[in-house]
């Protein structure tokens, strides 16, 4: 799977992924639309810009984040040896899935499990896609709820407290009312050993 840019016209996008990177390369955190439910996300090569993230999400510091990136070339990048079973998986999901990897790379520690594990999602979303392409870094993608609320199944559900401490607010898909639902989440060891944390 090699990284390209994507085959249909995201001429629609063009102003929203412009203001998305801006922000994100100011550390900035954006509160967009996903393959899943809708997440706060940025820079996952920031650190401090993940800082504000869990400040935000008032989030235990040891319960780690996952990232999205939109290819294995990409994710290449942040894992140091895929493993096989991982491979496999990627193959047969039609559904979003997130693996959670041993030995990741090129990330800050704020972001990395105690286990030394990541979990990464290869989004398949339109406009996630093109963001990932065009940043050409991976971005942090978290429930947009404060920790130990209801994650919300769709915009409307997004409370105050998190819309009104972004940086930027996606204008795409806030007026559907169907519930989305979160990925599956795999973990996979080095050895192929693997277990569902989340189906």
């Amino acid at each position: 799977m090699k990284s390209r840019p994507p085959k249909k016209d995201y001429t629609i996008y063009k102003d929203k992924i412009k203001n998305c990177i801006e922000v994100l390369k100011k550390g900035g955190i954006i509160l967009y639309p996903t393959d899943t439910i809708w997440g706060i996300g940025c820079d996952a090569t920031n650190a401090d810009a993940i800082n504000k993230i869990i400040q935000l999400k008032q989030r235990n510091e040891e319960k780690s984040m996952l990232i999205l990136v939109n290819s294995e070339v990409m994710l290449e990048q942040y894992v140091k040896e895929i493993p096989e079973a991982a491979l496999l998986f990627l193959e047969s999901y039609e559904t979003p899935l997130t693996i959670v990897y041993p030995n990741p790379i090129n990330l800050p520690d704020n972001l990395i499990n105690n286990d030394g594990t990541v979990g990464i999602r290869i989004t398949k979303d339109d406009f996630c896609s093109q963001l990932l392409y065009n940043f050409r870094r991976p971005i942090v993608s978290t429930s947009a709820n404060v920790s130990g609320q209801p994650a919300p199944l769709n915009f409307n559900k997004i409370t105050p407290d998190i819309l009104n401490n972004v940086d930027y607010v996606v204008n795409l898909r806030q007026h559907e009312t169907a519930q989305s639902k979160p990925s599956t989440i795999i973990k996979v060891e080095t050895n192929g050993v693997f277990k569902y944390l989340r189906k």
